[in-house]
C-alpha cells in the first residue's frame, strides 16, 4: 500500500512539473508579447484543461498500461529510443519542408516556429497538451473499458482500434495544402509517428509518447526556428 502511494505521488509530481513549465511559459510569453506581435501565448485556461488528464496518470495500472512516468533508472533508459525516433521524424520534416518544399527561404519567422528561447516553453507545453488529449485520456478510457468487458477478451482489438483512430486525428486535422506528394508525405509520416507513439504509450508509458513528440518538436520547431531567427534572418 505504501509503495503504491509513493508511486502515485511520483506520477503526480511529474505531471504537475509539466504543468509548472506550461505556467512559466505563459508568464514568459506575456513578458515578451509587446516585442513580438505574432507571439503565440497560452491562456491560464489551458492549464485548467490539462488538469483533466491528472487523474488518468493514476489509472494506468487499472487499464493494463505501463506507468505514465518511469519509476527507476532502468525504465528511464527506455525513453532513449522514443527520443531518437522523434528526432528522426523532425529531421525528415526539416529536409522535406525546408529543403524540398520551400528551399529554406524566409523573410520572417514562419508560423511553425517562435522566438528562441521562448519556443522551448511553448513547444514543450504544446507537446504535453497533444499527448494528454491524443493519447493519455482516450487510450486510458478505452483500455479501462476493455479490461472490464467480457473479462478482457477484446483488449488487443480495443487497443488496435484506439491506436489507429488516435493516430489518424493529427494528420487529418493538420492536412496541408500543396503538391500531392507533400500531402501524401504529411499523412503517412503523421500517421506513422502517432501510431508509434500509441505503441510506446502502451509498452513504455505516457512519458515515452511525450518524449517522442518532444524529440520531433526539438528539431522541427525549436532548433529550426533558432537557425532561421539567428542565422538566416539576422544574416540577411
Amino acid at each position: 500500500m505504501q509503495a503504491t502511494k509513493l508511486n502515485g505521488n511520483y506520477q503526480v509530481f511529474w505531471y504537475l512539473l509539466l504543468l509548472t513549465i506550461a505556467a512559466m511559459g505563459i508568464i514568459y510569453g506575456n513578458s515578451l508579447s509587446g516585442h513580438f506581435p505574432d507571439l503565440r501565448v497560452w491562456q491560464p485556461g489551458n492549464l485548467l484543461y490539462l488538469l483533466l488528464g491528472l487523474p488518468f496518470v493514476l489509472l494506468q495500472g487499472k487499464a493494463g498500461l505501463t506507468a505514465a512516468f518511469p519509476t527507476d533508472r532502468q525504465a528511464a533508459h527506455r525513453l532513449l529510443l522514443p527520443l531518437f525516433t522523434g528526432l528522426l521524424f523532425g529531421l525528415a520534416d526539416l529536409l522535406v519542408i525546408e529543403r524540398l518544399l520551400t528551399s529554406g527561404q524566409h523573410i520572417s519567422l514562419p508560423a511553425y516556429t517562435q522566438p528562441f528561447p521562448y519556443s522551448v516553453f511553448l513547444y514543450t507545453s504544446g507537446a504535453f497538451e497533444v499527448e494528454v488529449f491524443y493519447r493519455l485520456i482516450p487510450i486510458t478510457l478505452v483500455m479501462l473499458g476493455a479490461v472490464h468487458f467480457k473479462e478482457g477478451r477484446y483488449i488487443p482489438l480495443a487497443f488496435a482500434l484506439v491506436a489507429v483512430l488516435t493516430s489518424l486525428r493529427e494528420p487529418l486535422e493538420q492536412l496541408p495544402a500543396g503538391p500531392v506528394w507533400f500531402v501524401a508525405y504529411s499523412l503517412t509520416t503523421g500517421f506513422a509517428m502517432n501510431f508509434l507513439q500509441a505503441l510506446y504509450f502502451k509498452k513504455r508509458g505516457f512519458a515515452a509518447s511525450l518524449v517522442l513528440r518532444l524529440g520531433h518538436y526539438l528539431v522541427w520547431h525549436v532548433l529550426n526556428g533558432l537557425y532561421i531567427e539567428y542565422f538566416l534572418l539576422k544574416a540577411g
